[in-house]
């Protein structure tokens, strides 16, 4: 089934076994926790289990295969999530007798981001409910939007829900981050139009770079090392990402040293108010002088990079460097 089946299935009963299978994680993460509300675990601690899928070989696979058969305690379910989980075939038919003849006590849920060479189809596999958490078309992501939106108490014109759609890239979680957004910047029942759409919501490479620099700002090399990779991957280039950069950097240089209140900021610097509030806070928890201290070095090398005293590719590697160890 298509996840926006997933809803009206477990108003049915819940299966003793799903895999929650596609590259939409929104999508898998709102799945799981849909089937963890209809298990209506009272005492998590002792009758939910999370396991990772790569530590199921040899005996520890027989071992977990028993486990299965556990009864809970002081409910009537027991949850158990593997998230994943990749088996050989020969490793498939050690647990097909258990899919065959499940317990009636334990749900079952695997919880994969895509396939693996050589690893078992198990959306095939007989006994297996399999949720398709594929990125949608984007009309399905549209009526999914909408309906959204509506539980949202927003209203939204049907070109609105189109143009989002488009803007973040059919991005579930974007989707549902940006309506959250729109509910606070309208109100109840405010209604979201195209003008408003172009207005507030960002599209996809603005947001990759919002993200690139909410990463830096928090030191999370992690994060910033894939966005980085992501953008140069799509074409962008490293002048262009250091520019970005030196831009958050002067945002938070010039709120740190500014009086008065968030509404008097924004219309000075000519961006929102709530964009000023969370920027006080990110300028807050580096402290005044080390944001003086990165708006100083990234402007020295952007000026250096546009110069010709260092190559694009120095200048951002520098930059990079500057942020997370120095």
């Amino acid at each position: 089934m298509k996840f926006v089946q997933l809803a009206a299935s477990l108003k049915e009963g819940l299966a003793p076994v799903y895999l929650l299978e596609g590259d939409e994680a929104y999508f898998r993460d709102h799945a799981e926790k849909s089937i963890r509300a209809a298990c209506g675990l009272t005492q998590p601690a002792l009758n939910e289990v999370r396991i990772e899928g790569e530590t199921l070989k040899g005996d520890r696979l027989a071992d977990f295969i028993s486990d299965l058969y556990t009864l809970p305690f002081f409910d009537e379910r027991r949850l158990v999530r593997v998230t994943e989980f990749y088996p050989t075939e020969r490793e498939w038919e050690k647990l097909a007798p258990y899919i065959a003849a499940p317990s009636p006590t334990t749900v079952l849920v695997i919880v994969n981001g895509g396939k693996k060479q050589g690893a078992a189809d198990l959306k095939r596999k007989g006994g297996v409910t399999y949720v398709d958490c594929s990125r949608e078309s984007e009309e399905a992501l549209s009526t999914w939007l909408f309906a959204l939106m509506r539980r949202s108490r927003l209203s939204a014109d049907a070109d609105a829900v189109m143009l989002m759609v488009r803007y973040c890239d059919r991005d579930a979680a974007r989707m549902k981050n940006e309506t959250e957004k729109l509910r606070l910047l309208l109100g109840e029942n405010g209604r979201v139009t195209r003008e408003v759409v172009e207005q507030e919501v960002a599209k996809d490479t603005e947001y990759k770079i919002y993200e690139l620099t909410q990463a830096a700002s928090r030191r999370n090399g992690t994060a910033f090392m894939e966005i980085l990779h992501d953008l140069t991957e799509k074409g962008f280039d490293e002048y262009a990402v250091l520019a970005a950069l030196l831009s958050h950097y002067r945002t938070l240089y010039e709120i740190s040293n500014m009086a008065g209140s968030d509404a008097e900021v924004s219309k000075a610097l000519g961006i929102k108010p709530f964009a000023v509030q969370k920027n006080r806070e990110t300028a807050a928890r580096l402290g005044k002088k080390r944001v003086e201290e990165l708006y100083s070095r990234l402007y020295a090398l952007s000026a250096g990079a546009r110069s010709g005293a260092y190559s694009k590719s120095g200048a951002l590697l520098s930059a990079t460097a500057k942020i997370f160890f120095e």
